[in-house]
């Protein structure tokens, strides 16, 4: 799964033309990366006491959560299907003025929910539901004009991401927090989805080419069951919230973390320990099949909330995958050596860092202190990535 721009160099480093709105993943990245640092930011400066965020729409909780996954991790994921499907296709994604708009929307909701008031809140609800509509439509005029149906499936996996989005903000604004804060939840583990799809195919190919080992054969049974078994998982965990089940998620959700583990036997992993672009995905990777697991026992281990749980995910899976993803992509695909510098290889640690203390330190009886070096790790990481690759990513490509 490669990503490719334009060969041509705009004539004019200016407006629409200037390289930043060549194809998404340019300043989708940048703008993502920039606000998780300064979200996370807010968010830690809020649980140290320093400064009171607004609550009177979104407590700061769902804010928190809802950033995060639809304002950041959202952002990234879009940012790249909207680009790596052009070369999915052979058919021209957005540049310019659209990937323009499609920014200022995005900035323009992040504005509104941290203003937090009912008004502002319902303006972004009206907002994310044009976004989310478009974003999908893009995309789904590009595969099915060119009749691709191999990438159908991040139509309905866009949607329901959009649907999760959209339905977690009116819970909220409605009053039924819990009820947001589950649906947030719940798009962690369609993100598991969305990482299982794009993971299982571009991870093996980076591997094989820049580990330099022989490609294994893929486990057949492993493939047509894996999706399944997570989107069953899914769904009683979504009903689960409306209507007593007699089943809990807890199986399905360990055995799509077993299975996960076990689709990295034929990855070449070992080979990996010495370029740091392929050992870090491989290890985010790996940790979201251990946050599947951990998720599944917590429901029958006290000491293992399922918050906790959950943060091995959205750090080490989803943080850790995004992190390495967006340096390889910005490298590669601006026409750079696949060689990330010093510093990146620290954000990489950090990311690793930061997923081990919120773990650990939760585990141990110190959730405060957990949230407060986490936080504070994820920061430094993504503030890392931004000063690094904004000379890359606003720069023409080589």
């Amino acid at each position: 799964m490669q990503i490719s721009e334009p060969q041509t160099k705009p004539s004019a480093q200016t407006g629409f033309n200037h390289p930043l709105w060549q194809l998404a993943f340019r300043s989708f990245f940048l703008a993502g990366g920039l606000y998780s640092a300064l979200s996370v930011g807010l968010w830690l400066l809020s649980l140290s006491g320093f400064i009171n965020l607004s609550q009177e729409v979104l407590p700061s909780v769902i804010w928190h959560a809802h950033e995060m996954i639809f304002g950041f991790a959202a952002l990234i994921a879009v940012g790249f299907i909207l680009t790596a499907v052009q070369t999915w296709t052979g058919t021209p994604s957005i540049t310019g003025l659209p990937v323009f708009l499609l920014l200022i929307t995005w900035i323009l909701v992040r504005v509104l929910l941290f203003i937090n008031l009912q008004v502002t809140a319902l303006v972004a609800l009206a907002l994310l539901l044009g976004w989310w509509c478009t974003v999908v439509t893009i995309y789904a005029r590009i595969v099915w004009s060119a009749n691709n149906k191999r990438n159908y499936l991040f139509v309905p996996l866009l949607s329901m991401l959009g649907i999760l989005n959209v339905s977690t903000l009116a819970l909220a604004i409605a009053g039924f927090q819990d009820v947001a804060l589950h649906i947030a939840r719940s798009a962690v583990l369609l993100f598991t989805m969305i990482m299982a799809v794009v993971g299982g195919r571009v991870i093996p190919f980076f591997t094989v080419r820049g580990a330099h080992v022989e490609p294994q054969e893929p486990l057949n049974w492993l493939e047509k069951i894996l999706l399944p078994t997570s989107f069953i998982g899914i769904s009683i965990f979504i009903a689960g919230q409306f209507v007593p089940l007699p089943i809990t998620p807890a199986v399905f959700m360990i055995l799509a973390g077993s299975l996960h583990l076990i689709r990295m036997t034929t990855w070449s992993s070992i080979h990996t320990l010495n370029v740091p672009l392929l050992w870090s995905l491989h290890l985010s990777y790996a940790f979201m099949g251990l946050g599947l697991i951990a998720l599944g026992l917590s429901y029958s281990i006290d000491a293992l909330t399922f918050s906790t749980a959950l943060h091995i995910i959205t750090l080490g899976a989803i943080g850790l995958m995004i992190i390495s993803m967006m340096s390889r992509v910005s490298l590669g695909h601006t026409g750079r050596l696949l060689q990330v510098k010093p510093q990146i290889v620290i954000a990489f640690l950090l990311m690793i860092a930061a997923t081990v203390l919120r773990f650990g330190l939760s585990i141990a009886g110190h959730p405060f202190e957990a949230w407060i070096a986490s936080a504070s790790l994820w920061v430094i990481s993504f503030s890392i990535f931004f000063f690094t690759y904004w000379p890359v990513l606003s720069a023409p490509r080589q």
